[in-house]
């Protein structure tokens, strides 16, 4: 089993990885790490080469 970094916003949860898929399907691996502690909301992710840091979590419509 893997274990996950903890959360060093909240230091209650941990940082869950997401991957992703490209524009030309290829997959992209841990494109984003969001805190599994609902209260937390901390997130990072990588978007076109640039790292953004908590920006307010959506559902998609996808």
């Amino acid at each position: 089993m893997k274990e996950f970094p903890t959360c060093l916003q909240c230091e209650k949860g941990v940082l869950l990885p997401l991957s992703d898929y490209g524009r030309d399907g290829a997959p992209i691996q841990y494109k984003a790490w969001v805190c599994n502690n609902p209260h937390c909301g901390f997130n990072i992710r990588i978007d076109n080469g640039e790292i953004s840091l908590g920006r307010p979590l959506i559902q998609s419509s996808k």
